[in-house]
């Protein structure tokens, strides 16, 4: 994966979940209401949640120059996002993908020499434009996206960026679905231009799940009580937001991998509470200059492993309860 789910996994991306089970042409639009009318969908219509982090030490390098260990005395985020599809035709569909993020970090000393305040609160949000169309291939379904979106903080709109994807359901059964394809990134800070992509899921005899996408997620799950769901793997994530410094503009970017559990409710009326917990890893993150790429960064910290916990809710309005 490239070091950073925001361009590894634009949201263009996500809609190969939601149409894993359309394996002939005609019932294509029937499998996608089917999909996000599940009591647990892989796309939350709408979704708002909190993650705060134990205290972790790092360490860091400015311009190339070690600096002294520091330690992340706080770190919380609260994010919303909204999928909504405009126009469901027979053969493709039309939708937005809107979300927020507000990062506060609180760091035992500056991170920035001569800097007087530890205490950094950071918003960013990225708002897109996405287009499915299915089609087939080889006597299979075959399913192309496209996306256009932009990115900023609460100063300025910063980036625009273009995701192209083709992808090819080789697998559509009741116990196990499987889909191969690829992914092309028009913007000039990814770290990786073309991406193969890979999506499994598996349903054993004792209700377990393999579910499978990557690079993003490797996670076995099982419904639990009446209307419970519990999943067990890792997953991927980012943080990133937009510094301003001396009349320029960088770029801060990290990838997390949340290695650990999630328990999801239906709380009724579509609604759907979430609760994950675990490890969370960080291998690296960067500053760079937004005219520049990630690879041309003038700041890099590396985090040890740290505890977290995140809460959430979500309502989708094409839910529909499920009882066992």
């Amino acid at each position: 994966m490239k070091t950073l789910r925001r361009v590894l996994f634009p949201l263009a991306i996500f809609p190969f979940k939601s149409i894993v089970n359309a394996q002939k042409k005609d019932s294509i639009p029937l499998k996608v209401r089917a999909f996000f009318a599940d009591k647990f969908p892989q796309n939350r219509d709408l979704i708002v949640d909190f993650t705060q982090t134990a205290p972790y030490k790092f360490s860091s390098e400015l311009q190339g120059a070690d600096l002294p260990d520091n330690r992340v005395k706080s770190f919380q985020q609260i994010r919303a996002g909204a999928n909504i599809y405009f126009i469901k035709k027979k053969n493709w569909l039309l939708g937005t993908s809107l979300n927020y993020r507000y990062t506060s970090m609180n760091t035992e000393h500056p991170v920035e020499p001569g800097a007087g305040k530890q205490e950094k609160n950071f918003h960013y949000h990225t708002e897109a434009v996405n287009f499915n169309y299915f089609s087939r291939l080889f006597n299979k379904t075959a399913i192309y996206t496209a996306s256009v979106s932009v990115d900023g903080s609460n100063q300025h709109f910063e980036r625009a960026r273009g995701t192209v994807t083709a992808s090819v359901i080789l697998k559509a059964t009741p116990k196990t679905k499987m889909i191969i394809g690829i992914a092309g990134f028009i913007d000039p800070s990814a770290q990786i231009p073309v991406l193969p992509i890979f999506t499994y899921e598996n349903k054993f005899n004792n209700g377990w799940v393999l579910d499978i996408l990557l690079p993003k997620k490797m996670l076995i799950r099982k419904d639990i009580f009446a209307n419970g769901r519990i999943s067990l793997g890792t997953e991927m994530d980012n943080t990133n937001f937009y510094l301003y410094r001396n009349n320029r503009t960088y770029e801060f970017r990290q990838v997390e991998i949340n290695s650990g559990a999630m328990y999801e409710h239906n709380l009724g009326g579509n609604f759907v509470g979430i609760l994950k917990t675990g490890i969370r890893a960080v291998p690296r993150a960067r500053v760079f200059d937004k005219e520049e790429s990630f690879k041309d960064y003038i700041f890099e910290a590396k985090y040890q492993p740290s505890f977290y916990l995140d809460v959430g809710i979500s309502y989708n309005p094409f839910g529909k309860p499920r009882t066992k």
